[in-house]
Formats: C-alpha cells, sequence, structure tokens
C-alpha cells in the first residue's frame, strides 16, 4: 500500500536519502579486529602479575590514539577488541600495521622498558549485511591461526631491523663452528636424598666483540633462522663430552637440554640426536615444553618414543605456564615434570598458587613421574616444597647456572652430602657468593 506524504517530507525524506547514501559510501564495511599479547606468559613473569595486568590497558591507551574512531574494549587479561568501520575493504590491514608499529615502542612500568609482541586476527563484512556474532567468531578463529604460527622472534629483545637479524644470525651461524659457545649446568637438588642428581645445560655465546650473549638475545634468532638444529646437536656434543669429564671426577649426573618445538617434527634432527646418544654412553635428558607438543601431537609423541627408547629421560618444562592439556600429558613418555617458575615465585605470598602447586605434584607422582621445582629463591619457598612433596628443586637458592669448572667445584665441596637433622639448613650454604659465582 503506497502511503501520500506531503511535499516537505517527501523532499526531507529525499534529503536523508542522499545523506545515508554518502553515509554507505563512507562506512560500507565493518571490521572487528582481535589483539592478543602475545608474549604475556614471559612477561607476567618478568613483572609479576599485577604490573603485567596494566599491559592491556596502556595497549588500548595507545591503540585509541591510533585509531580514534574505533571501538575499543579490554577482554581479559592478554586481548583487546577493536571495532571500526571504513570505506575501504582491505582497512584492518592498515590499522592492524599502525598499531604493532605503535606497539613496538616499548612501555615504560617502574622504569623498566617493556617490549609488548602482538598477534592479532580480524573479519570484515559489508555494512549492508553483518551478522555480528559471526564476524567476531571469525576473528576469534582468525587470532587463533595467528597465535597457532606465532613465533616470538624478538622475545625480550629491544626491536631489531632485518638487517640487524640477519648479521646476528650470520655471526652466530659462524659462532656455533667456531667455539664461542659454552654451556652453563644449574644444578638440580634431590629434596629427600639431598644429593645433585642433575643440571640443567644452557647455552651461551662469548661474542669476540659484543662480550656474552645471553640466551634471551640470540636463541629466538637461531629459531627463526633454521639455526636451532645446529646448535642444539652442538649443545648436545658438548654435553656428552662435559659428562664425561664429570664421571672422571666421579660426578654421575644426567645432563639436561632444552628442545625447542619445532625439531619435534624435524625428523633429520631426531635421527642425528640419536645417532650421538647412541654413540656414546651418555645419559642426557631433554627438556619439551608442554605447548611445543601441540604443534604436531602425533609427530611429536612418536619422536618423543623414539628418544625415550634411547633412554633420555624427558622432562616437560615450564609446566603450567602454557596450555596445560592432560590429553596429551598423560601421552608423554615424560619422566619429569618440572613446574614453572611463576607458580614457585610466589608461592609464599599466594593464596592460589600453592594449591596449584600441590595437584601438580599429587598428578605428577600419579603419572609416576618426579617433580622439578624450578625458580627456588627463598628458604622458605623450599620449606612449603618439602612438606608438599616435591621430588626436586632448581634455582638461585641453590646455585646459579656456572661453567663447568665451577660446577666441578660445586660438587667437589660435598655439603650437599652432609647430614644434617635439619633437612633446609644442607640448602644454607648454597647460597653463598662463592658458590654463586
Amino acid at each position: 500500500m503506497t502511503v501520500a506524504q506531503r511535499p516537505e517530507t517527501v523532499d526531507k525524506s529525499a534529503s536523508q536519502a542522499r545523506g545515508e547514501t554518502a553515509q554507505v559510501a563512507t562506512d560500507a564495511w565493518r571490521f572487528h579486529v582481535l589483539l592478543e599479547i602475545a608474549n604475556f606468559t614471559d612477561l607476567r613473569r618478568r613483572l609479576g602479575c599485577q604490573r603485567a595486568d596494566l599491559l592491556v590497558g596502556l595497549i588500548s591507551d595507545r591503540i585509541g590514539r591510533v585509531a580514534p574512531v574505533a571501538s575499543i574494549a579490554p577482554i581479559g587479561r592478554t586481548q583487546i577488541a577493536c571495532a571500526f568501520r571504513d570505506a575501504r575493504p582491505d582497512a584492518a590491514d592498515t590499522i592492524i600495521t599502525a598499531i604493532k608499529a605503535a606497539c613496538a615502542r616499548p612501555f615504560v612500568i617502574d622504569d623498566q622498558n617493556v617490549i609488548v609482541m602482538i598477534t592479532s586476527g580480524a573479519a570484515s563484512a559489508p555494512t549492508s549485511n553483518v551478522d555480528e556474532v559471526a564476524m567476531v567468531e571469525q576473528a576469534e578463529v582468525a587470532l587463533a591461526e595467528a597465535r597457532a604460527g606465532y613465533r616470538a622472534v624478538t622475545h625480550a629483545l629491544p626491536p631489531r631491523t632485518m638487517p640487524d637479524v640477519l648479521q646476528l644470525a650470520s655471526e652466530l651461524a659462524i659462532a656455533i663452528d667456531d667455539e664461542q659457545l659454552v654451556l652453563h649446568y644449574q644444578p638440580k637438588v634431590h629434596v629427600r636424598r639431598q644429593e645433585i642428581t642433575s643440571a640443567e645445560a644452557l647455552v651461551r655465546w662469548r661474542h669476540p666483540t659484543r662480550g656474552l650473549v645471553m640466551p634471551n638475545d640470540f636463541i629466538p634468532i637461531a629459531e627463526e633462522c633454521n639455526l636451532i638444529g645446529r646448535m642444539t646437536l652442538w649443545t648436545i656434543r658438548q654435553a656428552i663430552e662435559d659428562q664425561r669429564k664429570l664421571a672422571a671426577r666421579g660426578h654421575q649426573l644426567r645432563l639436561f637440554i632444552n628442545i625447542a618445538g619445532q625439531l619435534l617434527g624435524d625428523a633429520a634432527f631426531v635421527r642425528e640426536a640419536c645417532d650421538l646418544v647412541g654413540g656414546s654412553d651418555a645419559k642426557l635428558g631433554f627438556e619439551i615444553t608442554e605447548t611445543s607438543v601441540i604443534r604436531d601431537p602425533a609427530g611429536a609423541i612418536a619422536n618423543l618414543n623414539i628418544f625415550a627408547d634411547f633412554g633420555i629421560t624427558i622432562a616437560i618444562d615450564d609446566y603450567g605456564a602454557g596450555l596445560s592439556s592432560l590429553a596429551y600429558l598423560k601421552q608423554l613418555p615424560a619422566r619429569e615434570l618440572k613446574i614453572d617458575k611463576l607458580f614457585v615465585t610466589q608461592l609464599t605470598s599466594s593464596n592460589r598458587d600453592p594449591l596449584i602447586v600441590r595437584s601438580t605434584i599429587d598428578l605428577a607422582h600419579a603419572l609416576e613421574m618426579e617433580v622439578v621445582a624450578e625458580g627456588v629463591e627463598t628458604h622458605a619457598a623450599l620449606a612449603l616444597l618439602t612438606v608438599m612433596g616435591c621430588d626436586m628443586v632448581q634455582g638461585f637458592l641453590i646455585s646459579r647456572p656456572v661453567v663447568l669448572e665451577s660446577l666441578f667445584q660445586y660438587l667437589e665441596e660435598g655439603r650437599h652430602r652432609a647430614p644434617t637433622p635439619d633437612p633446609l639448613a644442607a640448602f644454607a650454604g648454597f647460597a653463598t657468593p662463592r658458590r654463586m659465582a
């Protein structure tokens, strides 16, 4: 049915229609962008929970300056939603690039420069045909895909240009073959037996001009530039040689080596690593993170079983810091589980962390695994872990990572074997500056 309109009404409607047409041309597309702090776990360890929780607000403020017309909403502790309209169908790419550039500048928290890595996912739809729920779901799927492919190239690093990365990668390739790398060892102490039963091997780089380069400054680059396999094979060879030296002086320690997640699916690496271990009488352990298995569960579990068949002890590192999955945990041929230091350092100052640690210890024991607590720095934490039934401890209270000669001296002092009625007294001497040097 047609309704007659007065002339002025018709004129007004026509004017409104022209305005709406212009608006559609300007805002033809709707966008929903999800942004996530990709390195939040590492920042939480470094800053603590309370300060890390400030980041989502600081990032939202910076996004607001880059995209003033967008609707911005923090989602929990790590994610931010950004919704806006634009005439261009590719506007999300422009906005995301601008946001990442803005967030590449350090955030200052308590006089510390904090580098934040951003992962993003986005979805778009024509304004005339928007299903809000479907668009949000599509953005979540895009973020999940981006998260799965994320590799922290600049993990804990100041921003680097591509030439900087390539230069450092070139120097690292030379360093692997030129005896510039060295292993430092951090011992693990068995709480009940008061014995040092194993140690973790940690790679350091003695650069001829840069000096001592720490792992956070070169291992991410090694992973990105396909040098991590060569470097890990060097580490295995060196650990085997160092273990022979330890055995010659009467010290039977299993040495643990960190294995990057991308190597768990590398058949060539698995074969070479097994050849090295099988061709020696070495007693080694491989530490893998729980999240590294999720990339290719079937392949990773199969290769971990191959390592276990060669007598290599599998340890799950940083347990609790990533996406803990009981489905994967029960399938892994692991004999050791390491509780992430995030929970240990706050053991005596948090109400929830002791419950998490205690339940993790009970779970590991039920799965016939021994438990290592990382990041033990205080006698109070050690006492609580002892009461909870933790098997081994590792951290600055026991010893910092030290070179092999210092490890010899540390072991040969023998205080960890001295009988004492007070279980904590045996650990007191370990924290002296001379032994931690």
